[in-house]
């Protein structure tokens, strides 16, 4: 059997697990990672801090195995700019797909078509985070970074290059902004039009599908495995969760429910509508010939953190606030736009910002959680439903642990759930996909089927209908507010 370790190297949090042949995992570790919110909504993470939780949950699973590893498959959080040097030290500190410093330069280009330029070639709308509103921000205010920067990439590249040495990316880190899904090539135009086309030498030429590198000895060091284990670096974070989920045919989604709101659809063709909302990204998966249409919200789990701060109260009691209430929240709405850089999908815009409507003396803090847990599920509606959601719907995240909050999204959405009984899909994706790269692939189906179904209810279903009607003409209006 192929005993890969299979990592996950996210936002708050880097897992490291290994499965066996009906992917159940047999060995599991977890530490978090540090991340830095700084004045002027920039956001940045160490990459030293974040490359030591990867050698240390590496380290732990390899030492909870009763024989040796074959291969480490990496995945981990997109978007963002990690800009290294040749040896792959950082430049500057890793900027995260969270950071909000080029959000005056994201509404510029709103104003000025740009968005909508990169949108007609690529698919891929653009936002805050997304590295290239981030470098042509640097281009500007830190130029001497990107010249002393060999690359600008993202966090999982950034870590293949420090265990093997190799200079790379994935196709479906690099699909956004500037990836042609269609020939899956940079397209040039693209990156004119964001100002960067001299900067196009830090762009990382992708890897051919089932590219396996090689632990160099630094890797080998750093992380206790021997030299030339073969590795695997990506799909970055919302593919691999797709794939380690189970989605197979076109038409089917997932929703992750984690820090991102990702809201995903299997595509087989790389069709969107030039005219429309200019959000989204179009992600090339390992399959040359299919594609991710995903939205990916930025107000997931943070919304609920927020209220149980503000609250005084801890996660686990939120589900109990739930279940004591009642769809509709005693009349309490919200809109979950919470994050300092705005919103990123179903559409983008970066003064997005969150309200709570309807609340008298009589309303409760359940009835605040509640309505800010069942905006979350309208958002997650409205994703769906510009992605083309059409067949089986899976999810994952730590929202969906959650019994009472996952019925919720079920309600919303109007269509049963299936959730992995294991809850390290992105994990899994990787390991998956390095199966298939080193020619030892293990049973797709089989690793899919351990699941549950949550079903909704027809009832709160009808409820949530009309739910998301006003979530709809509320959110026309807060737009409009917004521009001013």
């Amino acid at each position: 059997m192929l005993r890969v370790i299979g990592v996950d190297i996210g936002t708050s949090l880097t897992k490291a697990v290994v499965f066996d042949e009906a992917g159940a995992s047999v060995a599991q570790a977890w530490t978090p990672s540090k991340v830095q919110h700084l004045p002027g909504g920039a956001v940045e993470q160490d990459f030293e801090q974040v490359l030591g939780t990867v050698a240390t949950v590496v380290r732990e699973v390899a030492a909870q195995l009763d024989g040796p590893v074959d291969a480490l498959a990496l995945t981990g959080q997109g978007d963002g700019l990690w800009l290294r040097d040749r040896g792959g030290s950082m430049v500057r500190p890793a900027i995260s797909w969270l950071d909000g410093r080029a959000n005056a330069l994201l509404t510029s280009w709103q104003a000025t078509g740009v968005t909508r330029e990169v949108f007609r070639r690529t698919g891929s709308g653009m936002f805050p985070g997304c590295t290239a509103a981030i470098m042509s921000y640097l281009d500007t205010h830190e130029p001497d970074a990107l010249d002393r920067a060999v690359v600008a990439g993202y966090c999982v590249d950034a870590v293949v290059q420090r265990l093997t040495g190799e200079i790379t990316v994935d196709i479906s880190d690099a699909s956004l902004p500037f990836i042609d899904p269609a020939t899956r090539r940079y397209d040039e135009e693209a990156i004119a039009a964001c100002g960067l086309s001299r900067r196009r030498s830090l762009f990382a030429e992708p890897a051919p599908p089932k590219s396996v590198f090689r632990l160099d000895a630094t890797g080998a060091a750093l992380l206790g495995l021997p030299e030339g284990l073969p590795v695997t670096g990506g799909p970055f974070d919302l593919p691999a969760c797709a794939i380690g989920a189970g989605v197979r045919e076109p038409g089917d989604g997932i929703l992750t429910a984690g820090t991102t709101l990702a809201c995903q659809v299997l595509r087989a063709d790389t069709e969107f509508d030039p005219e429309g909302e200019p959000a989204g990204m179009f992600l090339c998966t390992p399959a040359e010939d299919e594609y991710l249409r995903a939205m990916p919200a930025m107000v997931g789990t943070a919304g609920l953190d927020w209220a149980c701060r503000l609250f005084g109260i801890d996660v686990e009691d939120i589900g109990p606030l739930l279940a004591a209430g009642t769809p509709g929240a005693r009349g309490v709405r919200a809109l979950p736009f919470l994050s300092t850089s705005g919103e990123r999908a179903p559409f983008v815009d970066a003064a997005a910002r969150a309200q709570l409507s309807g609340l008298s003396l009589e309303h409760t803090r359940a009835d605040v959680v509640r309505a800010v847990c069942e905006s979350i599920a309208y958002a997650a509606r409205h994703c769906f439903e510009a992605a083309g959601l059409s067949g089986t719907l899976y999810a994952c995240g730590g929202g969906v642990r959650s019994a009472e909050w996952t019925q919720i999204f079920a309600d919303v959405l109007g269509r049963p759930i299936v959730i992995p009984s294991d809850p390290g899909v992105g994990a899994r994706g990787a390991v998956l996909v390095a199966a298939e790269a080193l020619g030892a692939p293990f049973d797709a189906e089989l690793w899919a089927s351990n699941s549950r179904t949550v079903r909704f209810e027809p009832e709160a279903a009808e409820f949530y209908d009309r739910g998301y009607a006003e979530y709809q003409t509320s959110l026309a209006s807060a737009r409009e507010l917004w521009s001013l």
